[in-house]
């Protein structure tokens, strides 16, 4: 016995520790912003909604994030690359807070956008920057259980701040709501100087549009853009496409689905350490069109909530696996470029989702709507079948 189990202690020993003082500092940061972002996700677009625009004033506010999000996190790779993660990261959190302080001022559509657009661009820069720094801080001996443990802190601030931002609006209002996300993000910026700052590089482009044009990155990166394109529809008019004496189970779906998503991800880290991501991706696809197809059923509640939760647990998978995936086949001087292609397809996925969704449910009704966008969802599934085939091939 002995002999038997001394040899595994100096392996474990010499195992690098995942949980350091500078990734404890990112967390910090991480909190800040998603609290701040989570919180007015599906604040907004009510309040858009309420200032006389209906469900196309919600898309709209909500497709101004994500369209000013993506446009951020195409250039962010140079603004690290020339000024360091701190100052990009600092500056990201102001302009995420600042913009919400002052959200309520007034309530016609051209300033909610305004807003919008401010705070995309700021949340553009704290996710490439801070995640690009967050992968450098992870060993690659653990990065599947890493990206775990990163999942949970991405997850909890969505899990607590998407329905406590929805019951707060409706029981205090939205200013009070508003100036809580405002104040989250400036509270983070404390923790930024103790991170560290990266090499500069001149503002060398970093190639992001590259990394569109390699099949390893696109395939996953596309098959994760269509399920967040599922998310942004579900933040955005899952309160509208719900009758309001329903009140209580929006915000009860508003909390499931990320708790499941959370969940997911950590057992996708686990698994894909062992197994592999690749093969995680597809049952992923899966679960989330179902999950989709269930939340059609918009006039009963237990439909609803399941419809949403099984989104929640695919959406967690597919989170996982692909970023995994995609880190996995770059180089650690490609991580800034993984990171925003993967929050590229995020973002616009959601964004498209917000701004389509309003389109058509206009026409077809919240139901047949999300029919659709079950049948869109599905349509991915080839692609990543085939980023299965390609990956057992390497």
């Amino acid at each position: 016995m002995t002999t038997t189990h001394c040899p595994e202690a100096p392996a474990l020993a010499a195992r690098p520790a995942l949980v350091t003082r500078p990734l404890m500092l990112r967390f910090v940061s991480m909190l800040g912003a998603a609290i701040s972002f989570y919180l007015l996700l599906s604040v907004v677009p009510l309040y858009a909604q309420g200032s006389g625009g209906g469900g196309g004033a919600a898309g709209l506010a909500t497709g101004a994030l994500m369209f000013a999000t993506v446009c951020g996190e195409f250039g962010t790779p140079w603004l690290v690359n020339r000024y360091g993660y701190r100052a990009a990261l600092g500056a990201g959190l102001v302009l995420l807070g600042a913009p919400a302080l002052v959200l309520t001022v007034s309530s016609s559509m051209a300033w909610i956008v305004v807003v919008c657009l401010l705070r995309g661009l700021g949340f553009a820069v704290t996710v490439v920057a801070g995640g690009a720094l967050t992968a450098s801080l992870i060993p690659d001996e653990r990065r599947g259980e890493g990206l775990a443990l990163v999942g949970i802190v991405a997850g909890a601030p969505a899990l607590g701040a998407l329905p406590l931002g929805v019951w707060s609006a409706r029981h205090f209002g939205f200013t009070p709501v508003a100036v809580v996300a405002g104040l989250a993000a400036f509270a983070a910026v404390a923790s930024v100087p103790g991170l560290p700052d990266g090499e500069r590089g001149g503002g060398r482009a970093t190639g992001v549009l590259a990394g569109l044009r390699s099949p390893a990155l696109s395939r996953p990166a596309l098959v994760f853009g269509a399920s967040a394109l599922v998310a942004g529809i579900i933040v955005t008019f899952l309160p509208l496409a719900v009758a309001s004496a329903s009140a209580g189970v929006v915000a009860a779906a508003l909390f499931l689905q990320p708790l499941a998503s959370t969940v997911a991800r950590v057992a996708a880290g686990r698994i894909g350490d062992r197994r592999g991501s690749a093969g995680l991706v597809p049952p992923g696809v899966l679960l989330s069109a179902a999950g989709v197809l269930l939340t059609a059923l918009t006039r009963h509640d237990l439909a609803v909530i399941a419809g949403v939760t099984v989104f929640g647990v695919g959406f967690g998978l597919l989170q996982n696996a692909t970023l995994a995936l995609m880190y996995a086949r770059v180089p650690r001087s490609g991580y800034g470029t993984v990171t925003a292609l993967w929050n590229v397809a995020y973002d616009a996925g959601m964004g498209a989702g917000a701004l389509g969704f309003g389109l058509v449910a206009g026409w077809t009704g919240y139901p047949w709507a999300f029919v659709l966008t079950a049948a869109l969802l599905a349509a991915a599934l080839p692609v990543a079948l085939r980023d299965v085939r390609a990956a057992r091939e390497e």
